[in-house]
């Protein structure tokens, strides 16, 4: 490395996010930059640890342990440390199509695996990679890279998500015609109405890298939905291949008594009509204001939900979580280079917490029941304290607490308990197999191939609901696989 003892001579220092009470008045990124120079600093405190868990991908004790994306993150810290700034964004994109995204919305399992976190505190990787990328964007190293070879072959990829985007991204330089079809009035899937501006914007951000796509040669059609204004039949017959990135976009409902009332939301429509009307500068969308809301669920999304609902003006916010909170500090149960499961508050429970004074989440809680008003708009919740125990067959296992009921009041109750697969319509029409979680069953051997030989698929409809690193990695496989299927070999990496 280019400074052995930097990890003994520097702490880790992050960049600090814009103020709460200041940034709940927009929807801009609320992330703050390290100088150039403290970044430099930063990447010094990278270690010469011979056998670098950072970059490792694998899952344990099913989470993520290192990056997803084996992002040779050791190179490229020691490339900004030396000043080699282009290098260090070349090595950067060797694994990576979208390090822009990747830095702001990833956990980053990286930090959790690095070899100095298992003595010290990690090395920021996720902000080094940030300023990676964006001073590539700054000084122009970024121009579009126009594919030098045509193989004449048509690829169409259904979803534009993350998974969608790196699989075009990998097909395209390998020199084939990339349709990419989008259901949504924008390119951008999860990025563009999953994940709340303030966390990733959109224009400056997702699009910025979007144009670039473009730029080289892929073709974007929105507004179409495969199986419905596009024919699958057609869709099979006009392409030589098709990948599907679909995600997994059926919501796990809560089947309790008062589910039909008015007010209550699934999470995902909630945001993604707040995106649309801060895109397109309208008042069109499902309004917190002056309402208490309840959440129900603890995951990013539930947190996503929770700082849109801030910044709407919501009298109150209450966040149900069914599991107990984690610990305050990582359990002996847990070593490294597991993913460190411990209390973390995220920026939404800090804005909530600035403006109502008080952290929003309640843990060991389920809702059991929505109380409607006289014109049937939920005006409560219902919930009670759970207990979480093995049964016979050592599982865990919660039972409600007697007498521990708690009635929350709710004008907006927004549903955010996670996903259970892919829409079933499209699969049905194209007869691809699915596994018994209900995700596209894909061949063991060749791992993208679905049951149709010309059919690959990526992401979260193939894995389940996972991180956004994971949809890059799978979509940069899937096109791996798709390149051979066509031409009997490949050099995408």
């Amino acid at each position: 490395m280019g400074k052995p003892t930097g990890f003994i001579e520097f702490k880790r220092e992050v960049a600090a996010d814009r103020p709460p009470m200041e940034r709940i008045g927009d929807w801009n990124e609320f992330h703050l930059d390290l100088t150039e120079e403290k970044i430099k600093t930063q990447s010094a405190r990278c270690m010469d640890c011979g056998i670098p868990f950072c970059h490792a991908g694998m899952v344990i004790n099913g989470a993520a342990a290192g990056c997803p994306l084996s992002n040779l993150i050791p190179e490229w810290n020691d490339l900004v440390y030396r000043g080699l700034w282009r290098e260090a964004l070349q090595r950067l994109h060797e694994t990576n199509n979208f390090p822009e995204f990747t830095a702001r919305v990833c956990p980053a399992p990286c930090e959790g695996s690095c070899t100095l976190g298992s003595i010290e505190t990690p090395v920021t990787v996720r902000s080094i990679e940030a300023a990676v990328v964006e001073k590539g964007w700054e000084e122009g190293w970024l121009a579009p890279e126009i594919p030098q070879v045509s193989t004449g072959k048509k690829i169409a990829v259904v979803g534009s998500g993350p998974a969608g985007l790196s699989a075009a991204a990998q097909l395209n330089q390998a020199g084939h015609a990339v349709t990419v079809f989008e259901r949504a009035d924008r390119p951008g899937g999860l990025l563009m109405y999953g994940i709340p501006n303030m966390k990733l914007d959109k224009e400056l951000v997702l699009l910025r890298r979007i144009r670039k796509l473009k730029a080289e040669g892929i073709h974007f059609i929105c507004n179409t939905e495969i199986g419905k204004n596009y024919s699958a039949d057609r869709l099979l017959r006009e392409f030589s291949a098709v990948v599907l990135c679909i995600g997994s976009t059926r919501p796990r409902d809560l089947p309790i008594e008062g589910r039909n009332a008015a007010g209550v939301h699934f999470a995902m429509e909630y945001l993604a009509t707040n995106t649309h009307a801060v895109l397109d500068h309208t008042r069109d969308f499902i309004d917190a204001r002056n309402h208490d809301v309840v959440i129900i669920g603890g995951g990013d999304t539930g947190t996503d939900c929770v700082g849109t609902a801030v910044r709407q003006g919501a009298r109150s916010i209450a966040q149900l979580e069914i599991l107990p909170a984690p610990p305050l500090e990582r359990g002996a149960d847990n070593p490294w280079p597991e993913w460190p499961r411990f209390l973390r508050t995220d920026y939404g429970h800090v804005e909530a917490r600035a403006r109502y004074g008080d952290d929003p989440r309640v843990f060991s809680t389920s809702a059991i029941k929505f109380e409607s008003d006289k014109d049937g708009h939920v005006s409560a919740v219902h919930a009670v304290k759970v207990e979480w125990k093995k049964n016979d067959k050592g599982q865990f296992v919660y039972r409600e607490i007697p007498g521990s009921g708690k009635t929350y009041p709710a004008q907006m109750v927004l549903i955010a308990m996670g996903f259970l697969g892919p829409e079933p319509p499209l699969l049905k029409t194209l007869g691809v197999e699915r596994d018994p979680r209900s995700n596209i069953k894909t061949e063991p051997a060749k791992r993208y191939q679905t049951s149709l030989p010309n059919v690959f698929a990526a992401g979260d409809c193939r894995r389940g609901q996972s991180l956004v690193a994971w949809a890059i990695q799978e979509g940069r496989g899937a096109a791996r696989a798709c390149d051979e299927f066509l031409m009997g070999r490949t050099s995408l990496p």
